[in-house]
Protein backbone atom coordinates (compact mmCIF):
# COMPACT_ATOMS: atom_id res chain seq x y z
CA UNK A 1 0.00 0.00 0.00
CA UNK A 2 1.25 3.48 -0.86
CA UNK A 3 2.45 5.69 1.97
CA UNK A 4 3.59 9.29 2.13
CA UNK A 5 6.10 11.24 4.17
CA UNK A 6 5.10 14.91 4.25
CA UNK A 7 7.67 17.35 5.60
CA UNK A 8 7.10 20.69 7.28
CA UNK A 9 8.71 22.47 4.31
CA UNK A 10 6.07 21.02 1.94
CA UNK A 11 8.26 18.28 0.44
CA UNK A 12 6.40 14.99 -0.08
CA UNK A 13 8.04 11.57 -0.46
CA UNK A 14 5.98 8.68 -1.84
CA UNK A 15 6.79 5.12 -0.80
CA UNK A 16 5.27 1.94 0.55
CA UNK A 17 3.89 1.47 4.03
CA UNK A 18 5.00 -1.25 6.45
CA UNK A 19 4.32 -1.83 10.11
CA UNK A 20 1.18 -0.19 11.49
CA UNK A 21 -1.20 1.62 9.10
CA UNK A 22 -1.63 4.35 11.73
CA UNK A 23 -0.92 7.95 10.75
CA UNK A 24 1.65 9.83 12.85
CA UNK A 25 3.06 13.33 13.23
CA UNK A 26 6.51 13.65 14.77
CA UNK A 27 9.93 15.23 14.53
CA UNK A 28 11.98 13.67 11.69
CA UNK A 29 15.61 12.78 12.46
CA UNK A 30 18.24 10.54 10.87
CA UNK A 31 20.58 7.88 12.26
CA UNK A 32 23.81 6.87 10.50
CA UNK A 33 24.31 3.46 12.16
CA UNK A 34 24.80 0.45 9.90
CA UNK A 35 23.56 -2.01 12.56
CA UNK A 36 21.59 -1.81 15.79
CA UNK A 37 18.13 -0.94 14.49
CA UNK A 38 16.52 -2.98 17.30
CA UNK A 39 18.34 -0.82 19.83
CA UNK A 40 17.31 2.33 17.93
CA UNK A 41 13.69 1.22 18.00
CA UNK A 42 13.75 0.64 21.75
CA UNK A 43 15.88 3.62 22.83
CA UNK A 44 13.53 5.87 24.86
CA UNK A 45 15.49 8.93 23.70
CA UNK A 46 13.62 8.69 20.36
CA UNK A 47 10.21 9.35 21.93
CA UNK A 48 8.32 11.87 19.80
CA UNK A 49 10.53 11.30 16.75
CA UNK A 50 10.47 9.27 13.54
CA UNK A 51 13.88 7.94 12.55
CA UNK A 52 15.30 7.78 9.04
CA UNK A 53 18.00 5.10 8.83
CA UNK A 54 20.66 6.20 6.34
CA UNK A 55 21.92 2.65 5.76
CA UNK A 56 19.85 1.42 2.77
CA UNK A 57 18.80 -2.08 3.93
CA UNK A 58 17.17 -2.49 7.35
CA UNK A 59 15.71 -5.63 8.93
CA UNK A 60 18.10 -8.13 7.33
CA UNK A 61 18.95 -9.84 10.64
CA UNK A 62 15.41 -9.67 12.01
CA UNK A 63 14.42 -8.84 15.56
CA UNK A 64 15.96 -10.51 18.61
CA UNK A 65 13.96 -9.50 21.68
CA UNK A 66 17.00 -9.98 23.91
CA UNK A 67 18.62 -6.99 22.17
CA UNK A 68 15.90 -4.53 23.19
CA UNK A 69 17.11 -1.54 25.21
CA UNK A 70 13.79 -1.06 27.02
CA UNK A 71 10.47 -2.83 27.45
CA UNK A 72 9.06 -1.54 24.14
CA UNK A 73 9.86 0.71 21.18
CA UNK A 74 9.35 4.43 21.83
CA UNK A 75 9.88 6.14 18.47
CA UNK A 76 6.87 7.43 16.52
CA UNK A 77 7.75 6.01 13.12
CA UNK A 78 10.49 4.43 11.01
CA UNK A 79 11.76 5.55 7.60
CA UNK A 80 13.97 3.29 5.49
CA UNK A 81 15.01 2.82 1.88
CA UNK A 82 14.33 -0.92 1.85
CA UNK A 83 12.95 -3.37 4.43
CA UNK A 84 14.22 -6.94 4.40
CA UNK A 85 11.11 -9.09 4.75
CA UNK A 86 13.00 -12.39 5.06
CA UNK A 87 15.66 -12.02 7.77
CA UNK A 88 18.69 -14.32 7.83
CA UNK A 89 20.01 -14.75 11.37
CA UNK A 90 19.98 -17.73 13.74
CA UNK A 91 18.97 -15.41 16.61
CA UNK A 92 16.04 -13.83 14.78
CA UNK A 93 12.65 -14.15 16.50
CA UNK A 94 10.55 -11.80 14.38
CA UNK A 95 10.57 -9.56 11.31
CA UNK A 96 10.86 -5.80 11.52
CA UNK A 97 7.46 -5.45 9.85
CA UNK A 98 5.73 -7.67 12.42
CA UNK A 99 7.53 -5.96 15.29
CA UNK A 100 6.24 -2.54 14.25
CA UNK A 101 2.72 -3.91 13.75
CA UNK A 102 2.82 -5.46 17.24
CA UNK A 103 3.57 -2.08 18.82
CA UNK A 104 1.39 0.00 16.45
CA UNK A 105 4.28 1.96 14.92
CA UNK A 106 4.03 3.06 11.26
CA UNK A 107 6.85 2.78 8.79
CA UNK A 108 7.54 3.89 5.23
CA UNK A 109 10.03 2.34 2.80
CA UNK A 110 10.99 2.87 -0.81
CA UNK A 111 11.84 6.56 -0.50
CA UNK A 112 15.16 8.22 -1.27
CA UNK A 113 16.61 8.34 2.24
CA UNK A 114 19.76 10.08 0.93
CA UNK A 115 17.65 12.97 -0.38
CA UNK A 116 15.72 13.13 2.90
CA UNK A 117 18.95 13.21 4.91
CA UNK A 118 20.35 16.00 2.73
CA UNK A 119 17.22 18.06 3.36
CA UNK A 120 17.53 17.59 7.12
CA UNK A 121 21.23 18.50 7.04
CA UNK A 122 20.67 21.59 4.90
CA UNK A 123 17.40 22.85 6.41
CA UNK A 124 17.67 21.32 9.88
CA UNK A 125 15.48 18.81 11.71
CA UNK A 126 11.78 19.40 10.98
CA UNK A 127 8.40 17.88 11.70
CA UNK A 128 6.74 15.42 9.35
CA UNK A 129 3.78 13.11 8.86
CA UNK A 130 3.72 9.46 7.81
CA UNK A 131 0.34 8.62 6.29
CA UNK A 132 -1.29 6.13 3.96
CA UNK A 133 -4.07 8.57 3.10
CA UNK A 134 -3.49 9.61 -0.50
CA UNK A 135 -6.28 12.20 -0.25
CA UNK A 136 -4.53 14.27 2.38
CA UNK A 137 -5.23 18.01 2.57
CA UNK A 138 -1.79 19.60 2.39
CA UNK A 139 -2.93 22.84 4.08
CA UNK A 140 -4.43 20.90 7.01
CA UNK A 141 -1.31 18.73 7.27
CA UNK A 142 0.91 21.83 7.32
CA UNK A 143 -1.12 23.22 10.23
CA UNK A 144 -0.60 19.99 12.15
CA UNK A 145 3.11 19.90 11.41
CA UNK A 146 3.74 23.52 12.41
CA UNK A 147 1.81 22.99 15.65
CA UNK A 148 3.55 19.77 16.71
CA UNK A 149 6.03 19.82 19.60
CA UNK A 150 7.80 16.84 21.15
CA UNK A 151 6.97 18.33 24.55
CA UNK A 152 7.85 16.87 27.95
CA UNK A 153 8.34 13.17 27.24
CA UNK A 154 10.65 12.10 30.07
CA UNK A 155 7.72 11.27 32.34
CA UNK A 156 6.18 9.13 29.60
CA UNK A 157 9.21 6.90 29.06
CA UNK A 158 10.48 6.62 32.65
CA UNK A 159 9.73 3.75 35.01
CA UNK A 160 6.89 4.37 37.42
CA UNK A 161 8.28 2.25 40.27
CA UNK A 162 11.68 1.71 41.84
CA UNK A 163 13.52 -1.40 40.65
CA UNK A 164 16.59 -3.10 42.15
CA UNK A 165 19.21 -5.18 40.32
CA UNK A 166 21.08 -7.17 42.99
CA UNK A 167 24.84 -6.97 43.35
CA UNK A 168 27.40 -7.40 46.11
CA UNK A 169 29.46 -4.31 45.29
CA UNK A 170 28.84 -0.58 45.32
CA UNK A 171 25.28 0.72 45.60
CA UNK A 172 24.42 2.89 42.59
CA UNK A 173 21.28 5.01 42.24
CA UNK A 174 20.29 5.24 38.56
CA UNK A 175 17.84 8.02 37.68
CA UNK A 176 15.68 6.80 34.80
CA UNK A 177 15.01 9.72 32.47
CA UNK A 178 14.61 7.21 29.63
CA UNK A 179 17.54 4.97 30.49
CA UNK A 180 18.79 2.36 28.06
CA UNK A 181 18.96 -1.03 29.79
CA UNK A 182 22.65 -1.42 29.02
CA UNK A 183 23.51 1.37 31.47
CA UNK A 184 22.22 -0.73 34.37
CA UNK A 185 23.78 -3.88 32.88
CA UNK A 186 27.18 -2.19 32.55
CA UNK A 187 27.09 -1.32 36.25
CA UNK A 188 25.67 -4.68 37.31
CA UNK A 189 28.41 -6.52 35.40
CA UNK A 190 30.93 -4.63 37.54
CA UNK A 191 29.29 -5.99 40.68
CA UNK A 192 27.18 -2.95 41.51
CA UNK A 193 23.79 -3.15 43.14
CA UNK A 194 21.75 -0.86 40.90
CA UNK A 195 18.58 0.79 42.16
CA UNK A 196 16.65 2.39 39.30
CA UNK A 197 14.43 5.34 40.28
CA UNK A 198 11.58 7.01 38.36
CA UNK A 199 12.58 10.31 36.76
CA UNK A 200 10.76 12.58 39.19
CA UNK A 201 12.07 10.94 42.37
CA UNK A 202 13.21 13.56 44.87
CA UNK A 203 16.88 13.97 45.74
CA UNK A 204 15.95 13.51 49.40
CA UNK A 205 14.54 10.04 48.75
CA UNK A 206 17.60 9.01 46.74
CA UNK A 207 20.07 10.31 49.31
CA UNK A 208 18.10 8.67 52.14
CA UNK A 209 19.00 5.30 50.57
CA UNK A 210 22.68 6.27 50.95
CA UNK A 211 24.05 5.20 47.54
CA UNK A 212 27.79 5.03 46.92
CA UNK A 213 27.28 6.76 43.57
CA UNK A 214 24.58 8.29 41.41
CA UNK A 215 23.97 7.91 37.67
CA UNK A 216 21.89 10.32 35.61
CA UNK A 217 20.66 8.59 32.47
CA UNK A 218 19.94 9.49 28.88
CA UNK A 219 16.44 10.50 27.83
CA UNK A 220 14.29 12.27 25.23
CA UNK A 221 13.21 15.81 24.54
CA UNK A 222 14.34 19.32 25.38
CA UNK A 223 16.30 19.32 28.66
CA UNK A 224 14.92 22.77 29.50
CA UNK A 225 11.43 21.26 29.79
CA UNK A 226 12.58 19.24 32.83
CA UNK A 227 12.35 22.05 35.39
CA UNK A 228 11.44 20.00 38.50
CA UNK A 229 14.12 17.41 37.69
CA UNK A 230 16.76 20.13 37.29
CA UNK A 231 16.03 21.36 40.80
CA UNK A 232 16.58 17.85 42.21
CA UNK A 233 19.81 17.44 40.22
CA UNK A 234 21.13 20.60 41.87
CA UNK A 235 20.50 18.98 45.27
CA UNK A 236 22.36 15.85 44.14
CA UNK A 237 25.30 18.04 43.05
CA UNK A 238 25.42 19.58 46.51
CA UNK A 239 25.42 16.14 48.19
CA UNK A 240 29.07 15.46 47.26
CA UNK A 241 28.16 11.94 46.11
CA UNK A 242 30.10 10.65 43.06
CA UNK A 243 27.94 11.32 39.97
CA UNK A 244 28.22 9.98 36.43
CA UNK A 245 25.81 11.51 33.91
CA UNK A 246 25.10 10.45 30.32
CA UNK A 247 23.44 12.41 27.49
CA UNK A 248 20.28 14.07 28.91
CA UNK A 249 21.74 13.63 32.41
CA UNK A 250 24.83 15.55 31.25
CA UNK A 251 22.62 18.39 29.99
CA UNK A 252 20.51 18.46 33.16
CA UNK A 253 23.61 18.77 35.34
CA UNK A 254 24.79 21.76 33.27
CA UNK A 255 21.37 23.41 33.54
CA UNK A 256 21.28 22.73 37.28
CA UNK A 257 24.55 24.67 37.64
CA UNK A 258 23.36 27.72 35.72
CA UNK A 259 24.44 26.70 32.21
CA UNK A 260 22.49 26.76 28.96
CA UNK A 261 21.65 24.22 26.27
CA UNK A 262 20.77 24.83 22.64
CA UNK A 263 19.01 22.82 19.96
CA UNK A 264 21.33 21.54 17.25
CA UNK A 265 20.59 21.91 13.54
CA UNK A 266 20.31 18.16 12.99
CA UNK A 267 21.90 16.55 16.05
CA UNK A 268 24.20 13.55 16.40
CA UNK A 269 22.62 10.12 15.95
CA UNK A 270 24.67 7.07 15.05
CA UNK A 271 27.50 4.78 16.08
CA UNK A 272 30.41 6.53 14.40
CA UNK A 273 30.96 9.92 16.07
CA UNK A 274 34.58 10.85 16.93
CA UNK A 275 35.09 12.52 20.33
CA UNK A 276 38.35 14.03 21.63
CA UNK A 277 39.40 13.80 25.28
CA UNK A 278 40.68 17.30 26.02
CA UNK A 279 42.98 16.03 28.77
CA UNK A 280 45.25 13.95 26.51
CA UNK A 281 44.02 14.54 22.94
CA UNK A 282 43.00 10.91 22.42
CA UNK A 283 40.04 10.35 20.06
CA UNK A 284 37.31 7.79 20.69
CA UNK A 285 34.60 6.58 18.31
CA UNK A 286 31.27 6.84 20.11
CA UNK A 287 27.57 6.09 19.85
CA UNK A 288 25.36 9.17 20.11
CA UNK A 289 21.70 10.16 20.08
CA UNK A 290 20.96 13.77 20.93
CA UNK A 291 19.49 16.90 19.41
CA UNK A 292 20.53 19.34 22.15
CA UNK A 293 23.97 20.31 23.37
CA UNK A 294 25.48 22.09 26.36
CA UNK A 295 26.89 25.58 25.73
CA UNK A 296 30.11 25.35 27.79
CA UNK A 297 30.73 29.11 27.74
CA UNK A 298 27.51 29.57 29.72
CA UNK A 299 29.03 27.84 32.76
CA UNK A 300 31.33 29.49 35.27
CA UNK A 301 34.76 27.82 34.74
CA UNK A 302 35.12 27.66 38.51
CA UNK A 303 32.12 25.29 38.46
CA UNK A 304 32.54 23.32 35.22
CA UNK A 305 35.05 23.02 32.38
CA UNK A 306 34.87 21.11 29.06
CA UNK A 307 36.27 17.56 29.17
CA UNK A 308 35.40 16.22 25.68
CA UNK A 309 34.62 17.77 22.30
CA UNK A 310 33.19 16.48 19.04
CA UNK A 311 35.91 16.20 16.40
CA UNK A 312 33.52 16.92 13.52
CA UNK A 313 31.85 20.12 14.70
CA UNK A 314 33.62 21.11 17.92
CA UNK A 315 30.45 20.85 20.03
CA UNK A 316 30.68 19.96 23.69
CA UNK A 317 30.73 16.23 24.53
CA UNK A 318 31.38 16.29 28.27
CA UNK A 319 32.16 18.38 31.33
CA UNK A 320 34.11 17.96 34.53
CA UNK A 321 33.33 19.79 37.73
CA UNK A 322 36.45 20.96 39.63
CA UNK A 323 36.31 20.15 43.31
CA UNK A 324 33.50 17.67 42.76
CA UNK A 325 33.53 13.94 42.05
CA UNK A 326 31.34 14.42 38.97
CA UNK A 327 31.81 13.28 35.37
CA UNK A 328 29.30 14.01 32.60
CA UNK A 329 29.38 12.97 28.94
CA UNK A 330 27.12 13.64 25.97
CA UNK A 331 27.88 10.34 24.21
CA UNK A 332 26.95 6.77 25.20
CA UNK A 333 29.71 4.71 26.89
CA UNK A 334 27.16 1.88 27.34
CA UNK A 335 26.79 1.69 23.53
CA UNK A 336 25.00 -1.44 22.41
CA UNK A 337 25.83 -2.91 19.88
CA UNK A 338 28.83 -0.56 19.96
CA UNK A 339 31.36 0.95 19.54
CA UNK A 340 32.93 0.16 22.92
CA UNK A 341 35.83 2.66 22.89
CA UNK A 342 34.45 4.66 25.82
CA UNK A 343 33.12 1.84 28.01
CA UNK A 344 36.16 2.42 30.24
CA UNK A 345 34.24 5.36 31.74
CA UNK A 346 32.23 2.89 33.81
CA UNK A 347 35.52 1.73 35.32
CA UNK A 348 36.39 5.36 35.99
CA UNK A 349 33.07 5.70 37.81
CA UNK A 350 33.99 2.67 39.91
CA UNK A 351 37.21 4.44 40.88
CA UNK A 352 35.23 7.57 41.75
CA UNK A 353 33.26 5.45 44.22
CA UNK A 354 36.49 4.11 45.71
CA UNK A 355 36.93 0.90 43.68
CA UNK A 356 39.82 -0.37 41.63
CA UNK A 357 39.95 -0.45 37.84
Amino acid sequence: MKAYLILENGKVFEGTGFGSPRECVSEIVFNTSMTGYTQVLTDPSYAGQSVCMTYPLIGNYGICYEDMESSRPWLSGMIVHEVSRVPSNFRSEDTLDNFLKKYDIPGIQGIDTRALTRILREKGVMNGMITRNGDYDLDRVMEQLHAYKVGEVVGRVSRTQKEVLPGDGYKVALLDYGAKDNIARSLNERGCQVTIYPAYTSADEILADNPDGIMLSNGPGDPQSCGPIIQEVRKLYESDKPIFAICLGHQLMALAMGGRTRKMRWGHRGGNHPVRDLADGRVYITSQNHGYVVVPESLDPKIAVPAFENVNDGSNEGMRYPGKNIMTVQFHPEACPGPHDSSYLFDTFMQMMGGEN
